[in-house]
């Protein structure tokens, strides 16, 4: 395969989605104004280091998984009212339970990017653990991507809930007519 053509394809790719892919980038910054401001009001409130809330005096990882949970429950309202609106193939509870299973995956990413720099590598910064934060939200807004496409939302709308119609010319009437003489 040339480079030619793979440019071509990935082009396709992007103009085939464009629209979702622009809405989910909004839901993404503001997702991500979300999870920074909670972390850093939380690493900068009750959970920072000369607090003593909670026992340890050190819980970036605390802030980071709460503020990733604030950021989670902000998104899937967002995504489930516009980004993929039409594109619904669950009911809700359900999607809902996807969607945390899809962000389960992504928080371990984006938590465990801040404790292998916060702690295995003692970066320890504010600015660091910030860094670490972008980082793990850039990875983890990967496997979200790949996960609501592929799991929670469907590409294209499903049929309606219940029997579907025939993709004959057929008029309600006669459809209703046709279901009640099958019983």
């Amino acid at each position: 395969m040339s480079p030619v053509s793979t440019v071509r394809r990935a082009n396709a790719w992007i103009r085939d989605r464009a629209a979702v892919l622009a809405k989910f980038g909004v839901v993404g910054v503001v997702g991500i104004v979300v999870n920074l401001g909670v972390f850093n009001a939380l690493r900068l409130g009750p959970l920072g280091i000369e607090n003593a809330v909670g026992g340890s005096d050190d819980r970036v990882v605390t802030a980071k998984v709460i503020a990733t949970v604030v950021s989670i429950t902000f998104a899937w309202v967002a995504h489930r009212g516009w980004t993929f609106k039409n594109r619904r193939r669950h009911r809700p509870v359900k999607e809902l339970i996807l969607f945390g299973s899809v962000n389960a995956l992504a928080l371990v990413i984006e938590a465990g990017t801040v404790a292998v720099t916060h702690h295995g590598l003692g970066w320890t910064s504010l600015l660091a653990d910030n860094v670490a934060s972008l980082a793990g939200i850039a990875l983890g807004t990967i496997a979200r991507y790949v996960g609501f496409t592929t799991l929670v939302f469907s590409r294209e709308p499903g049929p309606p809930r219940g029997r579907a119609k025939p993709s004959t010319n057929v008029t309600d009437d006669e459809f209703r007519h046709d279901e009640a003489a099958k019983r």
